[in-house]
């Protein structure tokens, strides 16, 4: 990592994704093959659990998944088909390779990402930006 930097944190907000968002098992895939093509290491297996059945709007799955250097977490909306995914690693990765995992499995219509440095000596930075394919 650079100087005062202590880790990346990458937050995606996913709109418009098909079905998977809604299937433990295609959620527990995606994160399977997420975890190696960013060269992370996974500390045992996902927890993904599904939360707010009692609510139309706020029923979905939650995701966690711990790598040896922090975590991957999600969360999944039954009914808009939205999902909010959040990497924090004291080891660098790859936001296009994210991304692209992210499209494989569940297809967004829209992504926006905010990829940021972390670290307490750092200045204030970043907001979010919609991501877009190079063309």
């Amino acid at each position: 990592m650079r100087n005062n930097v202590w880790g990346q944190h990458l937050l995606l907000d996913l709109a418009g994704c098909n079905a998977n968002v809604c299937e433990k098992e295609a959620i527990a895939d995606f994160v399977r093959e997420l975890v190696p093509a960013i060269d992370m290491k996974a500390y045992g297996e996902p927890l993904i659990v599904h939360f707010a059945e009692h609510s139309y709007e706020a029923a979905g799955y939650s995701l966690v998944q711990l790598i040896e250097t922090s975590a991957i977490t999600g969360h999944f909306g039954d009914n808009n088909r939205d999902a909010y995914l959040d990497i924090f690693s004291c080891k660098e990765f790859s936001e296009d390779i994210v991304i692209q995992v992210v499209e494989k499995h569940f297809a967004p219509q829209k992504v926006l990402s905010a990829f940021l440095d972390r670290g307490a000596m750092l200045p204030e930075r970043g907001a979010f930006r919609e991501w877009r394919k190079a063309a």
